[in-house]
C-alpha cells in the first residue's frame, strides 16, 4: 500500500471549486448641500405693491383711448378727402371749366431810349374766357413786365375789372421804365437784334383773380402769364412778328362760400 501524504494543520486547502467574488455593499446615499448666495440689495426685485397694478391699467386705458382717437382722426381725414375728390369731379363734370387764353394784341412804343429818357410802351392785350359758367373778378396787385433778355425795360399793372363766362375783353395798359445803363452785351445783342429786324422780347403778366359760379365764388388764385414775342423794332409803328404763349393758374385759397 502506498504511503499516505500528511499536511500540516496550518497549510490552506486547495479547493478545485472556483471562488466567487463577493458583491458591493451599498453605498450611504450622500446628504444635501447647503449654499449661500447674496445678492447685492439694488439686484433684489420685490414684488410689486397693488396700486401699480391700478397705475398700469390707467396708462394701458390712456394707450387705448389715444389709438381709438387717431383710427377716428385717420378715417374722418380719409372721408374728408375722398368728399372733396368727389366734390371736384362733380364740379369738372358739370362745369367743365377751360383754361383761360391770353395773347398780344398790339404794342405802341411811345418812347425808347433808356439813356436818355425812360421807355414808355401802350401794350393791348385780349383775355378769353372760354367757360360756359364761370366768371372771373380781376383783383387788384397784379403786374405786367416786359423784358429784353433778363434786362426788365418797363413794368404795369392789369386794370381790375369782371369777365363773365364765355367772353372777350380787350384792355390796354402802360408800362413805364426807368433810364438804365445797359450791359455793353445786352446793347450789342439789342443793337444786332434792331438790325435784323426781330427784336425778342418778354412779357410777363401776373393777375390775382377770384372764380365766380352762380352765387359760390373762390378764394383768390393767381394766373401767371409768360408770353415770348418778337417785333420788327424798337420805334413808333412797331409790329409784333411772332407770339409764343405759355399760361398756368397757382392756387392760393379754397372755394368759400
Amino acid at each position: 500500500m502506498g504511503d499516505r501524504v500528511h499536511h500540516p494543520p496550518d497549510s490552506p486547502i486547495i479547493s478545485s471549486q472556483p471562488q466567487t467574488t463577493p458583491s458591493r455593499v451599498p453605498t450611504a446615499p450622500r446628504a444635501h448641500r447647503t449654499y449661500v448666495v447674496t445678492i447685492p440689495k439694488d439686484r433684489v426685485y420685490r414684488v410689486p405693491p397693488p396700486e401699480n397694478a391700478e397705475k398700469f391699467n390707467q396708462l394701458a386705458s390712456r394707450k387705448n383711448r389715444r389709438c381709438h382717437c387717431c383710427c377716428w382722426f385717420i378715417g374722418i381725414l380719409l372721408i374728408l378727402i375722398s368728399l372733396l375728390a368727389i366734390t371736384a369731379a362733380i364740379f369738372y363734370l358739370v362745369v367743365r371749366p377751360k383754361a383761360l387764353e391770353y395773347s398780344i394784341e398790339r404794342i405802341d412804343i411811345r418812347e425808347f431810349n433808356m439813356t436818355s429818357t425812360p421807355p414808355e410802351l401802350n401794350v393791348t392785350i385780349k383775355a378769353h374766357n372760354p367757360s360756359g359758367e364761370i366768371g372771373f373778378h380781376y383783383e387788384k396787385d397784379s403786374s405786367v413786365e416786359i423784358f429784353f433778355e433778363d434786362v426788365m425795360l418797363c413794368k404795369g399793372v392789369v386794370p381790375e375789372f369782371y369777365q363773365p363766362s364765355n367772353n372777350v375783353t380787350v384792355f390796354k395798359t402802360t408800362l413805364e421804365g426807368s433810364v438804365m445803363k445797359l450791359r455793353s452785351s445786352d446793347e450789342t445783342e439789342l443793337v444786332k437784334a434792331e438790325k435784323k429786324r426781330k427784336v425778342p422780347l418778354t412779357v410777363k403778366l401776373i393777375a390775382p383773380l377770384k372764380i365766380k359760379l352762380g352765387m359760390v365764388e373762390t378764394g383768390k388764385i393767381t394766373v401767371k402769364v409768360d408770353c415770348d414775342i418778337i417785333v420788327n423794332k424798337l420805334k413808333a409803328g412797331a409790329k409784333i412778328v411772332s407770339t409764343h404763349y405759355y399760361c398756368r393758374a397757382n392756387v392760393l385759397w379754397p372755394f368759400k362760400f
